[in-house]
């Protein structure tokens, strides 16, 4: 066979390659931004002017401003899609987004996938400064359709309803090989609180999955902020995204537990731990969000994995621990103060700071270290502030 037939078999080759590549099917928003800085002054920081790797599961995507009445009538935004993706409006169009949220649709390379998204623009929302945990819903999630797990709800300080708080839940539901309901979860809303209802955080088995992943506990855990799925497996210590903009500096913290330890505490390598005993965690932190860039900065579970050098990071100005939970079967009064740095006001009410609050029925839960059946109930927490 002389080359000149190798080479036109070899192209032929080539292009049937090319023709039965199949299309994209995924239709996602990965990033959305606004350009210009005629718009800047609009935002309280120009890193909110981007959202960047917005999760998979996330259909809202929201910008923050500071007056949503000054805002012109017209507004560009810009999206990064998933290859071969399309989107309608069209990606960079003027919008009015003044009155209400704005719908896109999104539509796959291949023509057979469409998601749609809204995109708002928000002024900041505030939690009120007392937390009773009564209300939460109950979502399904996992492998199976009848996984199901509860999901705390607030109201902001408008009366609106609102995700302040956020748990592992979501993650925990991917270990679960049965149907299950919410009181199969680390984090549950319950009954019999110090006041009408509370939250109950119960440390539990990851099963065979979580075994084999040298995550064998997953300690039940409340906090301000949000639940990054992406990244519950590869990174779970990415996956806490703690704290929310908050516009006043905390003094103080208050509230109710009861705790009951587990028996027998256990390693990530499922060995028992002689002599050592299960504690529950609670703690807050007062950080700024931005970085010495000026980019967002979001503090995670890596950044907290030692409660003892938090201070040691120079993004975090305060931070508030109680020093003992000791274990009781009746509702018991808690209180902790602030201990740190100053923040300057002017940034503080430009919201460049945020508050997160975590709560864990095992302080070594993030380390994977737990005694399975340790129980922490929290009620009535409330924010006392310095100024």
């Amino acid at each position: 066979m002389n080359k000149s037939i190798i080479a036109l078999i070899l192209c032929c080759c080539l292009v049937s390659c090319i023709k039965d590549e199949a299309p994209n099917n995924e239709c996602d928003i990965e990033s959305a931004w606004i350009e210009g800085e005629e718009y800047a002054d609009f935002f309280y920081q120009t890193a909110e002017m981007r959202k960047e790797n917005i999760s998979s599961a996330e259909t809202n995507i929201t910008f923050t401003v500071r007056s949503k009445p000054m805002l012109p009538k017209q507004i560009p935004v810009n999206f990064k899609l998933t290859p071969g993706a399309t989107i309608e409006p069209a990606n960079g169009s003027m919008q009015d987004f003044t009155k209400d949220s704005v719908t896109y649709t999104v539509t796959s390379e291949d023509g057979q996938w469409k998601r749609t998204y809204k995109v708002a623009f928000t002024e900041p929302v505030l939690p009120k400064n007392k937390f009773s945990f009564e209300n939460a819903d109950t979502v399904k999630g996992g492998l199976f359709k009848d996984n199901y797990y509860h999901v705390f709800y607030d109201y902001d300080q408008s009366g609106t309803r609102q995700l302040f708080w956020a748990s592992g839940n979501a993650g925990f539901a991917y270990s679960q090989l049965d149907d299950s309901g919410p009181d199969k979860f680390p984090t549950q809303r319950a009954d019999n609180g110090y006041e009408g209802k509370c939250v109950r955080l119960e440390t539990m088995s990851t099963g065979v999955f979580g075994s084999a992943m040298h995550k064998p506990i997953a300690a039940g855990n409340l906090f301000l902020g949000k639940f990054v799925i992406e990244y519950a497996a590869s990174e779970p210590l990415k996956a806490t995204a703690f704290g929310l903009p908050w516009d006043k500096e905390p003094l103080r913290i208050t509230g109710y537990y009861k705790y009951k330890p587990g028996k027998t505490m256990i390693n990530s390598m499922e060995e028992e731990m002689p002599g050592v005993t299960d504690k529950a965690s609670v703690y807050a932190v007062f950080y700024r969000n931005l970085d010495e860039k000026g980019e967002t900065y979001t503090l995670d579970g890596a950044a907290v994995a030692d409660l003892d050098k938090m201070l040691d990071n120079p993004q975090i100005y305060k931070v508030a621990r109680v020093p003992s939970l000791p274990p009781t079967d009746t509702w018991t009064f808690f209180e902790m103060f602030f201990d740190g740095k100053d923040a300057p006001d002017d940034m503080v009410a430009k919201k460049e700071f945020s508050l997160a609050i975590v709560f864990s029925s095992s302080i070594r839960g993030a380390q994977f270290e737990g005694a399975l059946g340790s129980t922490l109930y929290i009620d009535e927490v409330e924010i006392s502030y310095e100024k």
